[in-house]
């Protein structure tokens, strides 16, 4: 079901005396962007010189149905709310309100600095004006996506939300209903029933009854994620994100049954999806896969799971003790990690690379899709080694503003002057001598 990797040992063995290189122990998935590009690029120019009518033949073309309108008629949202389950309606209340809180606290007030009289900088956290929200609707309606970009969103001061989600066949070309719901429960009046790369590229030039943004977030497919690519710099991306990742780091005292459960559980997302284990328990490793044998096949979505399990981005990963496998976990910088083992919060603490952790047997990464509070919009592919997941921070903007007098420039002028000078910049220094000389 699942392949082994066995490094133990793996980092003394060398002859060369070389460290041993640890991303490259645990291979990913085939996510090669680049082969996309070419078809993306089509896409897009085909929005840019297009317009209204290139989006709605690629809904027609890639999603099966033409949209009549790709704006989401007013109250649809509503209607849909008024029709939802009310046991998902509380979930999705609950997981708004602790996202919210958590969001809140990552507010960051003006930081004022005043250097001399006179002579003060301050930091400003400024919001986005406005912001194109993905939220993906193929293999399955990501609901928690619409909570997870929109809520730190709104936090953050953002003014305008539009947000787009792949038309439905079977909901007559509009979009799923229950992420029109979600929208209603958050206030968001802008839907756009348009999915994929023409998605990010309706946002990024501005197309039909869609305003141009200035900033594109949200998980994708390969199509998307490469539109992305494209077009940053035309718009702010929030990242790159490939098919999701889980890693475990588990010692003699995890339940095999919750391991098992929590790989299934990102398995089921995508057939690209990495389940990685690392352990230095062969029995735990035992255990972990006659589990997995008996769940998978008790599971929905069998042939999507064991196609992910089966794959090269997913392993058991053997190693000598802890300590190792805390370096091979921080090489894989996977995009939800979890630690169940003795003093868990010990280990997780001393993790550097990883979009989220999770610490202990009740907090399985399910619960931070859901409703931990955290956001599940996070660096896939090994980025979480120098990439943030989905906050307030990323819905703003740091400026500077310098405020000085004439007494204070008056202070630092010859500072001034002289490196402009040594840059061979003299018109910088001219600049300041101009309001001593007269």
């Amino acid at each position: 079901m699942i392949r082994r990797i066995d490094l133990r040992s793996a980092a003394t063995g060398r002859a060369s005396g070389e460290p041993f290189d640890y991303r490259t122990a645990v291979p990913r998935a085939d996510f090669d962007v680049e082969a996309a590009v070419p078809a993306v690029h089509a896409i897009c120019e085909g929005v840019r010189t297009g317009g209204l009518e290139a989006v709605l033949d690629y809904c027609e073309r890639f999603d099966g149905v033409r949209p009549d309108d790709i704006r989401v008629p007013a109250g649809a949202a509503q209607a849909a709310l008024d029709d939802l389950d009310p046991a998902i309606r509380a979930g999705l209340e609950e997981s708004i309100r602790r996202l919210r809180l958590t969001c809140e606290a990552e507010l960051e007030t003006d930081a004022v600095t005043d250097l001399g009289p006179g002579a003060r900088v301050t930091h400003r956290k400024v919001p986005m004006n406005r912001v194109g929200l993905y939220v993906p609707g193929g293999i399955a309606p990501l609901v928690s996506s619409v909570l997870m970009n929109v809520v730190p969103a709104q936090v953050a001061g953002v003014r305008s939300i539009a947000l787009a989600s792949p038309p439905q066949k079977e909901f007559g070309g509009s979009v799923h209903p229950t992420i029109l719901a979600a929208c209603a429960l958050l206030g968001v009046d802008e839907v756009y029933t348009v999915g994929g790369a023409q998605a990010i590229a309706m946002f990024a030039y501005g197309t039909g009854p869609c305003a141009r943004v200035d900033f594109v977030t949200g998980p994708g497919n390969i199509y998307t994620v490469t539109a992305k690519r494209l077009l940053k710099g035309l718009v702010g991306i929030d990242s790159e994100a490939g098919p999701t990742e889980i890693g475990i780091l588990a010692d003699d005292t995890a339940d095999a049954a919750y391991v098992a459960a929590d790989l299934v559980s990102q398995a089921e997302h995508d057939p690209l999806a990495s389940a990685v284990l690392v352990t230095p328990s062969e029995r735990l490793a035992d255990e972990v896969e006659l589990e997995l044998d008996k769940q998978v096949f008790a599971t929905r979505h069998v042939e999507r799971v064991r196609t992910a399990l089966t794959g090269v981005q997913s392993a058991v990963v053997l190693v000598d003790d802890l300590e190792q496998g805390l370096a091979v976990v921080d090489a894989h910088a996977a995009e939800h990690l979890e630690i169940q083992t003795e003093d868990a919060a010990g280990w997780a603490a001393r993790v550097t690379n990883a979009g989220a952790i999770f610490v202990g047997p009740h907090a399985p990464v399910s619960l931070g899709d859901y409703c931990a509070g955290s956001n599940h919009v996070l660096p896939t592919g090994g980025c979480a080694c120098h990439s943030s997941g989905l906050s307030v921070r990323a819905f703003t903007r740091s400026v500077h503003v310098v405020d000085y007098s004439r007494d204070a420039l008056a202070e630092v002028a010859d500072h001034v002057v002289t490196l402009a000078e040594a840059e061979d910049l003299p018109g910088h220094g001219a600049a300041v001598r101009v309001r001593f000389d007269r």
